[in-house]
């Protein structure tokens, strides 16, 4: 096996980690209107979501960092804005789990106090359940979509995968955005079809682009002309 080839299937099997470990990650807890007393009864689930959100983070980040090499000889600044796009959402990621870890010492601390029915607790709890989401669904969202309009663009122009795909992740990551800019503007919620919808197609272009990237690879002749191109 040549190592560009070896280099897709890694990539391809990064994809799939990152999305398994997005939905591993997710604590359905955190939306139910008693979060403070049931985070604190189920602290092994938010342990849980917290350590695949980080497994989520290294996937992503180092999807993009394996694939430099291959993507700079075809465009390098845009290449380089995808690395750095991608280590920027994976910073988010991880703020991300910082923030529901932040949320089970205070449900922690709620329940040591009794559950008062009114309290601070339920302001701190309130804001970063807020802060949450907003990091999670729309600062790393925006993030690792801009990042991905230079990768499905860098494919799109060297053929590396079939333009039918690159294509599809480009109007996929517009969608995406769109979603995160509705939810950030409060036009939209999180839990709704719209926002569903909205993310779906790049959900199923990720999943498509990951088997092709483990079965196929990359176009043979897109790799020979980006190694004449270095020459």
């Amino acid at each position: 096996m040549n190592s560009d080839k070896k280099i897709a299937r890694i990539a391809g099997a990064l994809f799939i980690t990152a999305t398994v470990a997005g939905i591993l990650s997710v604590v359905s807890i955190i939306e139910d209107p008693d979060y403070l007393i049931k985070i604190s009864a189920n602290e092994n689930q938010v342990l849980i979501g917290a350590f695949f959100q980080f497994i989520m983070a290294a996937a992503y980040v180092g999807i993009a960092i394996l694939l430099y090499p291959i993507l700079r000889k075809y465009n390098e600044s845009l290449a380089l804005g995808f690395v750095g796009f991608r280590i920027i959402a994976g910073v988010f990621i991880i703020i991300g789990a910082i923030s529901l870890l932040l949320l089970l010492v205070l449900s922690q601390e709620f329940v040591k106090a009794g559950a008062p029915d009114s309290s601070y607790f339920q302001t701190l709890g309130g804001l970063l359940r807020a802060g949450r989401d907003l990091v999670n669904h729309v600062a790393m969202i925006l993030a690792l979509s801009l990042g991905g309009l230079m990768f499905y663009y860098i494919f799109y122009q060297s053929k590396l995968v079939p333009r039918w795909l690159s294509s599809w992740g480009l109007i996929g990551t517009t969608l995406t955005i769109s979603a995160s800019l509705l939810l950030m503007f409060r036009l939209i919620g999180l839990i709704t079809p719209i926002y569903m919808g909205l993310n779906l197609p790049m959900a199923l272009q990720e999943m498509v682009l990951a088997v092709w990237l483990i079965i196929k690879g990359f176009n043979p002749s897109a790799i020979a002309s980006g190694s004449t191109k270095q020459i």
